[in-house]
């Protein structure tokens, strides 16, 4: 279910629909700072993820302000981690998946879009990692999943989890697949019960009063929804989060 490499060009083409300024947080992308470091060469990785991983990583280690990634397949957010682990030792992780992405193993590989958060483990203790949206999983994967932070089937954040992770940098990874199949087709595995845009925006109000020092939008997969609609809506997550976050 990887995303298309094409994925970050339909969104800046989707972005050209959309206002710059946001009615819900009264503040507009005009305001405030932005540079698009363009797509990441990733050719040359003759198919190894792992390398791909790599390579976000060193692109984004030298990054000293607020990196918003586009993609994409979901195990480049393992690179990105990596990254702001180096500038926040303590950083903790939000996911929004339908997923929860725990298989240590997925086609003979640890390195998949179904083992990305098994890989985040690896680097960051499980009760600084909250899974929000996952509504789907092996058993075992839930039974790893008890160990986390927090994982809700909606789009809540608890408030016990909350305030065990508020105190720390964060990273941020947004899976488009957390959001319902009526909204967003344009997925490589989508999953009924999803999201709303609405729940988005609630949540958003919560981790704005937070300590988001980065985040990423994944696994938008244009060739699976011709309408544009997952684009559009992508772009629009993108300016709210940029919103929210750069201050």
């Amino acid at each position: 279910r990887g995303g298309s490499r094409e994925a970050p060009a339909a969104i800046r083409w989707a972005s050209e629909s959309i206002e710059t300024y946001s009615p819900t947080q009264n503040r507009d992308l005009e305001g405030i700072a932005l540079t698009d470091v363009v797509d990441l060469d990733l050719a040359g990785c003759d198919g190894s993820v792992l390398e791909a991983v790599e390579r976000v990583r060193h692109a984004l280690e030298d990054v000293h302000a607020f990196p918003l990634m586009l993609g994409g397949e979901h195990t480049m957010t393992v690179g990105a981690v990596k990254a702001a682990l180096q500038h926040h030792p303590d950083l903790g992780v939000i996911m929004l998946d339908a997923h929860l992405d725990l298989r240590d193993l997925y086609e003979g590989t640890m390195w998949s879009h179904a083992t990305t958060l098994a890989r985040i483990l690896d680097s960051i203790p499980a009760d600084r990692v909250a899974v929000i949206g996952a509504r789907s999983g092996t058993r075992d994967e839930w039974t790893k999943a008890a160990s986390l932070a927090g994982v809700s089937r909606t789009g809540a954040l608890d408030a016990h989890v909350w305030a065990q992770l508020s105190g720390r940098p964060l990273y941020l990874s947004v899976d488009i697949d957390v959001f319902d199949p009526s909204i967003a087709p344009g997925t490589g595995n989508p999953e009924p019960l999803g999201l709303q845009v609405s729940d988005f925006v609630t949540l958003l109000s919560v981790l704005r009063e937070g300590m988001v020092v980065g985040c990423d939008l994944v696994e938008v997969s244009p060739p699976y929804d011709p309408s544009g609609q997952t684009a559009i809506l992508a772009a629009w997550l993108a300016r709210e989060m940029l919103l929210a976050f750069v201050r």
